[in-house]
């Protein structure tokens, strides 16, 4: 998403001039042009799907939509598979029209992982379940912690169900690098993603990312949490922005990777 002005030809084929040795992949793109397709490309690329985005949205109360919604990640699970990656994120979903009760509504992502994490395990992807900034709280992730996240995930096998740990959506919480070792301890940290945080936000707070090193973020210091959890795996840079967007997508692969040296990579 970072650079989504890229087909995913032009994707692959930045990463591998520019050196860049994997890439956490959305269902969108991927699904436009086809998944077998994809999985071909980014094989013969040579590079590792870290993750695929997004599952989730699994807090209906209708029956219809809850099915629809499970079938949907079901699905989701068997396009991660497919693409060679372990990883599938889930973004909870918010509250349902009228509702008000948080409480409920990750009672219901509960209920839902209860049929999913099998059927993913089955399928050798594990879940990680993405805290959001609470500003999303009622139309996108009524999960906004990572301690909500963890309470979530610990009532399933680490090897079936973990978390995401996004420095744009949590490094306000004093209570996040706490969490990040708890993480760590069970071997639930499944994906670690940057986005720097920048004010004033945009109208659009969705697409608020900012570009590593441009905001309030101290990224060393999350890398410095989750490495000290125990986390080796690979870091992601997920950036929704439409000014970002609107450039050149090859030339801000490169400005990324060039902040990552300056503000990430030791």
């Amino acid at each position: 998403m970072t650079v989504k002005q890229l087909t995913l030809p032009e994707l692959a084929t930045a990463c591998r001039e520019l050196g860049v040795p994997a890439v956490g992949l959305w269902r969108t793109p991927v699904q436009e042009y086809g998944v077998e397709a994809a999985a071909r490309l980014v094989r013969d690329a040579g590079l590792t799907v870290t993750t695929l985005c997004r599952g989730g949205f699994l807090t209906a109360v209708d029956a219809d939509e809850r099915a629809a919604a499970l079938a949907d990640n079901r699905r989701a699970v068997d396009e991660a598979a497919t693409l060679g990656t372990d990883t599938l994120v889930l973004v909870s979903g918010g509250l349902p029209p009228g509702a008000k009760d948080l409480r409920a509504a990750r009672e219901r992502i509960a209920d839902a992982l209860t049929e999913l994490a099998p059927y993913a395990e089955d399928h050798g992807v594990k879940l990680a379940i993405e805290p959001l900034h609470p500003m999303f709280a009622s139309d996108r992730c009524v999960v906004s912690t990572l301690t909500q996240a963890l309470d979530l995930a610990e009532r399933f096998p680490a090897h079936q169900v973990g978390v995401t740990v996004d420095t744009y959506h949590i490094w306000w919480d004093d209570t996040a690098p706490e969490a990040i070792a708890r993480a760590g301890v069970q071997n639930r940290i499944h994906t670690f993603q940057l986005a720097d945080w920048i004010t004033p936000l945009p109208e659009s707070v969705l697409n608020g990312r900012g570009q590593i090193g441009d905001g309030a973020i101290d990224m060393r210091q999350w890398q410095g949490y989750v490495e000290a959890a125990g986390y080796t795996g690979s870091i992601e840079v997920e950036l929704f922005n439409e000014d970002l967007w609107a450039r050149d997508g090859r030339q801000l692969l490169a400005e990324t990777a060039r902040r990552w040296a300056e503000n990430v990579e030791v």
